[in-house]
């Protein structure tokens, strides 16, 4: 299954658990952490435990949040609304490094499941 966009990878994720993985490679379930499990904030103690899928659309939807903003910035300025370029050109900035760092993490997740694919058992 190749990962092609956020949906193929969310069903992809939403399809495998640690716990299957680790049953099928005979792994004492007992001594291992819950990765499906991730927290947030540790510290607090109130956040509730997240997938790590849900983590992901979770990022995927600030960065397009961003991109929306930065978007509108550019139309206001455009448009006469606003002169303040900076402003415009710090929403700009803000939405492409965002944009950068969830494209590297989508390769990483890629890299990381091809190499997964790749092991033998």
């Amino acid at each position: 299954m190749s990962i092609e966009n956020v949906g193929n990878m969310n069903k992809m994720l939403n399809n495998y658990s640690t716990q299957d993985w680790t049953k099928s490679a005979s792994i004492d379930q007992a001594s291992l952490p819950k990765f499906n499990e991730l927290i947030a904030n540790p510290a607090n103690g109130t956040a509730a435990p997240q997938s790590f899928s849900e983590i992901m659309a979770a990022s995927l939807a600030e960065v397009n949040s961003m991109q929306v903003e930065a978007n509108k910035a550019i139309q206001k300025l455009a448009s006469g609304q606003t002169k303040n370029v900076s402003e415009t050109m710090l929403a700009v900035e803000n939405a492409e490094i965002a944009f950068k760092t969830m494209n590297q993490v989508r390769m990483k997740v890629i890299e990381a499941y091809k190499e997964i694919m790749r092991m033998q058992m």
